[in-house]
């Protein structure tokens, strides 16, 4: 038994971490799983007035709530005007009360964004930019359908940095079909060249509803390979290890003082309200996800009259209360991901009341024994090889 003792008190007033979701692009990737949309650009202008919509009901829902990041994901949020971005992080801020130093994160197409565009960003607030780079290799970028070429990240790097950025991420994808270890490393080697802050990397996923996975079930494409993606994660730890960069999660590397706080709120389980057609979103003990299609957010932003409350809106369509047992788990899946961090043993026990160690003793000390996790007075983490081997940890949680 768990016990009665919840945790989620400790959180009333931990500051939250905004996500929201842009769900428009100008391509589908062919990797892509996202909630997102082409062709649909006569709906911008009323999606971000209904997007400020929903975030002015959400803030008037529990006034003076804090928050400390705000994130534009997507889709594509660079297809939005400056003016548009300063109309959303507005309302963002008339609706919470954002800290002074506060993380403001935006997703950035490559060959989207000019100089010009880039320096209307930096006014508004935005500090931290995150460019889907992907790949350095054409042939790859093609297999993606991505409309960019390396030349454009070049580009986008170099105006990000002349608009004054000092906090830039780039995304990279490896383990996909025809990927080979030689191109992979070319990949890694044009991404140190640009001398990021950060970098984020992800193994393919064959997801539902993608073309590269009917391409994949259909045999045009051979299946990913595992144990190359394996070599490829461990060649990419070394390289990024030796060029000064410390993994502090499973998928991401920083320089010192740079991990990304929005994702870190995540990580910790902590609450971060989504926002947008298809967010989902965890606040007040409750998880949710929002209405998918953007025809219908808009409407039910436009018609209701009625009164919801904290984190709830007219746009959420399935929510769901946490209760301790899950989010007891939901701390230990997401924090085990933090490879440096791990799972605090005094924090995890002035949340809950309880020793981690106690409430997963046997799950712990087996992983302990197999090299996985490694324990100590202070915290519960994952060893270097468990970090290739976490998704064994993760099932048993799940």
């Amino acid at each position: 038994m768990l016990g009665n003792c919840c945790g989620r008190d400790l959180m009333v007033d931990t500051p939250h971490s905004i996500y929201l979701h842009i769900p428009f692009c100008r391509i589908k990737c062919t990797y892509c799983a996202f909630n997102t949309y082409i062709g649909l650009d006569n709906l911008i202008e009323p999606f971000v007035a209904a997007l400020c919509r929903e975030i002015e009901i959400l803030g008037a829902s529990k006034p003076g709530q804090p928050a400390r990041t705000i994130y534009l994901g997507g889709g594509t949020p660079s297809v939005l005007t400056p003016h548009q971005i300063g109309c959303i992080l507005a309302a963002v801020e008339r609706a919470f009360v954002l800290a002074p130093d506060a993380e403001i994160s935006m997703e950035v197409n490559p060959g989207d964004p000019d100089l010009s565009y880039m320096m209307a960003l930096k006014s508004l607030g935005v500090n931290r930019i995150s460019i889907g780079m992907q790949s350095a290799n054409g042939n790859e970028l093609e297999l993606f359908a991505r409309r960019h070429d390396n030349d454009a990240v070049v580009r986008s790097v170099v105006a990000a940095r002349q608009a004054g950025f000092d906090n830039l991420n780039l995304d990279l994808i490896y383990g996909f079909p025809h990927q080979t270890l030689d191109s992979w490393e070319n990949t890694l080697r044009q991404m140190l060249w640009l001398e990021p802050e950060h970098v984020s990397l992800y193994a393919l996923g064959l997801e539902d509803g993608t073309a590269m996975k009917t391409w994949v079930t259909r045999g045009y494409l051979p299946p990913p390979d595992d144990d190359l993606s394996a070599d490829m994660y461990e060649l990419a730890s070394d390289v990024l290890e030796s060029a000064g960069y410390e993994q502090y999660e499973i998928s991401n590397w920083a320089r010192p003082g740079y991990a990304c706080r929005h994702n870190l709120q995540y990580w910790r389980n902590l609450p971060y309200p989504g926002l947008g057609p298809g967010a989902h979103g965890y606040a007040g003990g409750v998880r949710y996800s929002t209405i998918l299609s953007p025809h219908k957010y808009i409407q039910a932003l436009e018609t209701t009259e009625a009164v919801f409350a904290f984190p709830l809106t007219p746009a959420t369509d399935q929510s769901v209360r946490v209760d301790r047992e899950a989010e007891i788990a939901d701390t230990l899946l997401m924090g085990l991901r933090l490879t440096q961090e791990g799972i605090s043993r005094a924090v995890f026990r002035e949340r809950f009341g309880a020793d981690v160690l106690d409430l997963y003793q046997a799950l712990i000390e087996k992983y302990r024994s197999y090299g996985l996790l490694e324990v100590d007075e202070d915290r519960v983490r994952l060893t270097r090889k468990g970090r290739f081997l976490s998704n064994l940890i993760f099932r048993e949680l799940v």
